[in-house]
């Protein structure tokens, strides 16, 4: 494994660097929250600056607006991003997964007319993949759609949708054949989210924000145009979406768990606790947890730059971030005492960031069923243990 920068990423980095040192935006002053509509127009206008700027979709092909470098690259991206500490990019779900998607798998009227705008910001995009009974669990998905000349009715719901309640469309897999095998009668919609017949209910978390969402579908008419790759072959569609999520291996999270950690050693010392034997062992656990995800980042990006298939570590990192992400936080309110009970300041970003945690082994793949993949697919475990 070599991690030596090319002079192509060097070059790459340098000119990312310089480019946000010049547009970085100012700080938004309101309630950074996806509930607001003037930081969901911040946001938008954020994308936009960076689309135009050549930043967004740096993996995609050319032909389609992107700059058809490598994952390394993408995930220089996110870490500088994340070192300016930019505002998020609220269409990522769209230009991480749904984006790469279309530009393989749909037609070329599918490509014209959606993918400038996704990059844009023009048209936020939702993934509606998780069902109440079909998390981890896909392929027993209930969503259905039904054939009804140039057009499938759909009727069902979708759960713990990413920013439904701001997307203009949604990812959408529904089943068109309940007789087929569960994996073998699932088809991929692309659905307006303005369509009559579509309902988004926020999730409020005990954090105090609700960036997640239930959608429900009621008789929805969808233009038969609007199917993704086959009918029936929807599975093969998401699981193309999926891969695309190599990209973002690694990416900022070892920056952001970092930077947190560096909060705990200032609230330590803010609360005279940087000499307590248990804290000074804890932090140490986190800075070894920091490098240990740096490093398998590396490792799996390497081997993707290298034209590689990478293998288990997509899997690994999630499970591990989740888990280093939640004893930082842990940590983090034992130092604070009382004053993790603070909303404001940098005792209230500490607390905020441990009940944000909560969430960290439910999404993106519940940590349990990571640890199957893991037993399974990498130490050859039987599935009847």
């Amino acid at each position: 494994m070599d991690l030596t920068p090319s002079p192509r990423e060097e070059a790459f980095r340098a000119e990312l660097t310089a480019w946000l040192a010049d547009h970085l935006p100012a700080p938004f002053t309101g309630d950074p929250h996806a509930e607001n509509p003037d930081y969901v127009a911040y946001l938008r206008s954020w994308q936009r600056a960076l689309a135009e700027g050549g930043w967004l979709g740096i993996t995609w092909p050319s032909e389609y607006g992107g700059r058809g470098l490598s994952p390394v690259e993408q995930a220089i991206f996110l870490e500088e991003m994340a070192r300016a500490k930019a505002p998020p990019v609220i269409g990522q779900v769209g230009i991480a997964l749904i984006g790469p998607t279309i530009a393989m798998l749909g037609t070329h009227e599918q490509k014209d007319r959606y993918l400038r705008k996704m990059l844009l910001g023009e048209e936020v995009w939702a993934q509606g993949f998780s069902e109440p009974n079909a998390g981890s669990d896909l392929g027993s998905l209930a969503t259905r759609a039904v054939r009804d000349g140039d057009e499938f009715v759909v009727n069902g719901q979708k759960t713990w949708t990413s920013y439904a309640h701001v997307s203009d469309w949604i990812f959408l897999l529904v089943r068109t054949d309940p007789s087929a095998p569960k994996y073998k009668g699932i088809t991929c919609l692309l659905v307006d989210m303005k369509s009559p017949g579509v309902s988004v209910r926020p999730l409020r978390m005990m954090s105090g924000d609700a960036a997640f969402n239930e959608v429900f579908f009621s008789d929805v008419r969808v233009p038969a145009a609007n199917v993704l790759g086959e009918v029936n072959g929807g599975w093969s569609v998401a699981i193309t979406a999926l891969m695309h999520e190599r990209a973002n291996l690694g990416g900022a999270a070892w920056i952001m768990l970092s930077e947190l950690m560096d909060g705990v050693v200032a609230a330590a010392r803010t609360q005279g606790r940087a000499a307590d034997p248990l804290v000074r062992q804890k932090v140490a656990q986190s800075f070894l947890d920091v490098e240990v995800y740096r490093r398998t980042a590396q490792r799996a990006l390497s081997k993707v730059g290298k034209g590689e298939m990478p293998g288990p570590e997509g899997s690994i990192l999630k499970l591990f971030w989740s888990d280093a992400n939640q004893r930082l936080t842990t940590t983090a309110v034992e130092v604070l005492g009382p004053y993790g009970q603070l909303t404001t300041g940098d005792a209230g970003a500490l607390s905020y960031a441990y009940l944000r945690s909560r969430g960290n082994s439910i999404e993106a793949g519940t940590s349990e069923i990571l640890r199957n993949t893991i037993a399974q697919r990498v130490l050859g475990l039987p599935k009847s243990y």
